[in-house]
């Protein structure tokens, strides 16, 4: 019997027409440098939260495109009033968060209320700073009226901190979040990885993927041989230093592209001697852009004068207000009463351009007499120590923000930066939508900004992809700090 069913088996295989095709993977494991300090894009400022869920999770009104466009999302149109005031955003309908909650126009109302509160953590509060009043007209449409005309607006909604929430586990999307979004979470394994799934049932275009790994890998010794091996298949924000080492993998793509990321020496400007503008300009006389660029980005990043991406229509080039001069800038610390420099502490956060670029900048500020004790911190403590408690002197980060310029403008930001002039051209900026006259005001906006020397500004922080040749749908660019996978798939 056993010899009569080995011989049919084997008939039956013989009679099956042979084929080659396999179907697609579905499964991708991403690499992230810096792991998110919690999973709520609309209560935290890290970059690293909206790299792995905006988009893929959590979805708003409108959507940021690969190429900087702004685009439909949970709202599929809208009709703006004739004074630009009113915006009435028509809703998909049939869409339901990860937790099976119906999404409706009540979900808008709250989460644009929730952000605007005096009790909000929301990051970004300034985007919601326009609003008068979101009514809900019925369950498939919600009304927002501004204060006054906001050109901006619709792309301010497509930020990750707009995005939708539900009012029934907002509470707990730091640990557990539940979006709209194509992938819902699964796990987070802290210090490692964090796990999406495809959600069940999603409401919009159809996703490649399956599962999706975000694992945390931050620095180049391990990233690299993660990527030569295979056990990682795409790493989008790879460390620039290290693209060289794999450049020649056929394997492999290496695509390099732009970001919003400003990369600068940022000042305590309350805290002396930073609040006299010409120890800040000295500052900005010392530093050479050219060795910081080499040394932290792998001579990739683009040179910047003032606080403006060089791919915005708007930026103007302002890196010869300071050019490298080690003797001006030892004669404005002499004008400001410092013949002898100072000493201070320079705080610098785990991404290799800011721990790379720090070791640079203090070697160039000891040659004007400022000694500078260089202190790492964990990305938590940064958060805390700088960003929050403006507990530091010197720091270096990348403002990976779209359209942020308007930062220098906020009374309780971090840099304590404050000019009448600059503030009252942003608050024009913000109630014009005529797009020549944006552009006159944000040049206007970033000559002020290159006089005054709150930060030392250094270069646009170049997005170097890596990722296995036969994935389709990565994004060149990083328009806003996301990596959406929406459009990501294996070629078959």
């Amino acid at each position: 019997m056993r010899l009569w069913r080995t011989l049919l088996a084997a008939a039956l295989f013989a009679a099956a027409p042979l084929t080659t095709a396999t179907a697609a993977r579905t499964d991708l494991v991403l690499g992230i440098v810096l792991e998110p300090p919690h999973l709520d894009p609309t209560a935290g400022a890290a970059a690293a939260i909206d790299e792995v869920l905006y988009a893929n999770v959590f979805e708003g009104l409108t959507r940021i495109g690969p190429n900087g466009e702004v685009l439909p999302a949970l709202a599929k149109s809208w009709d703006i009033s004739p004074d630009g005031k009113t915006y009435t955003f028509h809703l998909h309908t049939g869409v339901k968060f990860h937790d099976g909650s119906d999404f409706s126009a009540d979900d808008v109302k709250f989460s644009l209320d929730r952000a605007m509160a005096p009790d909000s953590q929301n990051a970004q509060k300034q985007l919601f700073a326009a609003i008068d009043k979101v009514e809900v007209i019925d369950p498939a449409t919600a009304k927002v009226t501004l204060k006054q005309p906001q050109g901006s607006f619709l792309y301010n909604m497509g930020w990750g901190d707009a995005v939708i929430v539900s009012p029934k586990s907002a509470a707990t999307n730091k640990e557990k979040p539940i979006g709209t979004g194509p992938f819902k979470f699964r796990n987070w394994a802290k210090g490692s990885s964090i796990n999406l799934v495809k959600a069940d049932n999603y409401w919009g275009d159809p996703i490649a993927l399956d599962k999706v790994e975000f694992r945390v890998i931050p620095d180049a010794a391990a990233a690299v041989p993660a990527m030569l091996s295979g056990d990682v298949q795409a790493f989008p924000f790879f460390p620039p230093d290290a693209a060289a080492q794999i450049k020649d993998d056929p394997n492999l793509k290496v695509v390099v592209g732009s970001t919003e990321g400003e990369t600068i020496l940022a000042m305590n400007n309350k805290k002396p001697p930073f609040d006299q503008l010409k120890v800040r300009q000295a500052i900005s006389y010392a530093l050479d852009r050219k060795a910081i660029i080499d040394g932290a980005s792998a001579g990739l990043g683009q040179p910047i004068g003032s606080h403006m991406p060089p791919s915005n229509k708007a930026y103007i080039d302002l890196t010869g207000r300071y050019p490298h001069d080690v003797a001006k800038a030892r004669e404005l610390l002499k004008e400001a009463g410092l013949e002898n420099g100072f000493k201070t502490t320079l705080k610098l956060p785990p991404p290799p351009y800011a721990r790379d670029g720090g070791e640079i900048i203090a070697s160039e500020l000891r040659e004007i007499g400022i000694d500078a004790e260089i202190v790492p911190v964990e990305w938590a403590q940064w958060l805390d120590q700088v960003f929050t408690k403006k507990d530091y002197d010197l720091t270096i980060v990348s403002h990976t923000e779209p359209n942020d310029i308007d930062i220098y403008s906020r009374p309780d930001y971090y840099f304590n930066y404050q000019n009448p002039e600059f503030n009252k051209v942003i608050a024009e900026l913000d109630q014009t939508a005529d797009e020549a006259k944006r552009i006159e005001l944000l040049q206007k906006a970033q000559k002020i900004l290159a006089d005054d020397a709150p930060v030392g500004f250094l270069f646009e922080l170049p997005k170097v992809g890596v990722w296995d040749a036969r994935l389709e749908g990565m994004w060149q660019n990083a328009p806003i700090q996301a990596n959406d996978l929406t459009k990501v798939k294996w070629a078959d």
